[in-house]
């Protein structure tokens, strides 16, 4: 690490800034009450206890997870210090350990918080630890880079797709294969209306998570985050809208959260339903027969959409010959055939081309979802970093004002635009 780097201090987070990072949607497998387990792994003796925070607190000293971090730490030849947060807590606790100058050895976060982290001054760059980062590909890659400096590895993603319900397109006289852009899908949609069903459920409540169901769409029609109200932004925007107007979509989506939309799938009145990776073990459970394909772009092809999962990043320390330990054990978290088996257990697309591979070859309904993984970007990719939640609560805020009639979905996207440009000046 450069002197300079070894010198840094750790600045100010305004609340504002914190609260909205933190409450990104990272759409991975954890959930939990918040409560850090740690669990002491690894006999290795004489190496000394290196210390690994992670969003997993449902994983327990016997889940694949933990054994993982036991095996990694034996092999560096040290013990291991786990503790397991909520998402949320994380980087809270994150922010303050750096303040206090006792981060973790090793530290998991969601990765839009990554930028965040890294412009308080918590990480070291990739440069500076020197983790190899060459066959991660280039779109994961960027949700853990600021400033064009890279602050980690991606242990793997996840991103949203379209399930949809067989038995309600074959009533309705749709095939699938003619589903491929936004004039298609809409073509589907009333047919499956006129054929008494209903059309598509997804999430647009006024969260993080109505934003992260959205940019498929914002993207797909080639629109870029520094310009909300361009007129691809506000044609995605009149793509919702005029789902509820013509009765393809329910009202209920405006407070859906990505759970009870996917209820609303799972009923099977639903033709489609925009979702996630983490949901195909629940649509096992369904009792009907359903199929995925990616989300289209307006004109064809497949969107963007955008990347849940986390980066495993090295922390700043004091002592920056820990570093090298560090660094041995974020490698073998992430490398071969270990990169497989957490991107198993976590339930994500492994991060580089040979791991997605072999899951395809394990699983093939994985296939859709890579496809749809190699299109996908980062929320703070476009060196956007800190400046993406301060975009994302009015574009949240306009798909809400739109889709309940209160202003139209041009009206709506000028407003937020002028709503963003204020706050990230």
């Amino acid at each position: 690490m450069s002197s300079a780097a070894g010198s840094r201090r750790v600045v100010g987070v305004g609340l504002a800034v914190l609260a909205a990072a933190s409450g990104l949607v990272a759409c991975s497998s954890s959930s939990g009450s918040g409560n850090g387990s740690t669990n002491s792994a690894s006999q290795a003796a004489g190496g000394g206890t290196y210390t690994i925070w992670d969003p997993y607190p449902q994983y327990d000293g016997s889940s694949a997870w933990v054994k993982l971090l036991e095996t990694c730490g034996t092999q560096a030849g040290v013990r291991v210090g786990r503790t397991g947060y909520d998402t949320s807590d994380l980087t809270n606790k994150a922010l303050l350990a750096a303040q206090q100058g006792n981060s973790p050895d090793v530290l998991i976060v969601d990765n839009p918080v990554v930028s965040t982290l890294a412009e308080a001054g918590v990480l070291t760059t990739t440069d500076e630890n020197k983790l190899d980062v060459s066959a991660i590909t280039p779109n994961l890659l960027a949700a853990g880079q600021s400033g064009g400096k890279t602050y980690g590895i991606p242990i793997g993603a996840n991103t949203l797709a379209l399930y949809y319900n067989k038995d309600v397109l074959k009533k309705a006289g749709v095939d699938i294969a003619t589903v491929k852009d936004w004039a298609s899908l809409a073509a589907a949609l009333e047919k499956v209306k006129a054929a008494g069903k209903k059309g598509i459920t997804f999430s647009a409540i006024g969260t993080e998570e109505g934003s992260f169901q959205f940019l498929p769409w914002y993207w797909g029609s080639g629109a870029n985050l520094t310009k909300l109200d361009s007129p691809e932004g506000v044609s995605a925007v009149a793509l919702w809208s005029d789902w509820l107007k013509k009765g393809y979509a329910p009202n209920s989506v405006i407070n859906n959260t990505q759970t009870t939309s996917w209820q609303e799938f799972a009923s099977g009145d639903y033709a489609f339903a925009e979702n996630g990776t983490w949901q195909l073990a629940n649509a096992k459970e369904t009792g009907f027969a359903y199929g995925i394909i990616p989300i289209p772009g307006r004109d064809g092809g497949t969107a963007p959409a955008p990347t849940g999962g986390e980066f495993v990043s090295m922390p700043v320390q004091s002592d920056t010959a820990r570093y090298v330990t560090s660094q041995k054990l974020v490698t073998c978290l992430t490398s071969g055939d270990n990169s497989l088996t957490t991107t198993t257990t976590l339930s994500y697309v492994a991060p580089t081309e040979q791991v997605r591979a072999k899951q395809v070859e394990q699983n093939s309904e994985l296939k859709v979802w890579v496809e749809a993984v190699k299109a996908a970007k980062g929320r703070t990719s476009d060196d956007l970093g800190t400046k993406y939640p301060k975009i994302s609560e009015p574009m949240w805020g306009a798909v809400q004002a739109a889709l309940s009639g209160s202003k139209s979905p041009q009206e709506a996207m000028a407003a937020a635009q002028t709503a963003a440009a204020s706050a990230i000046q």
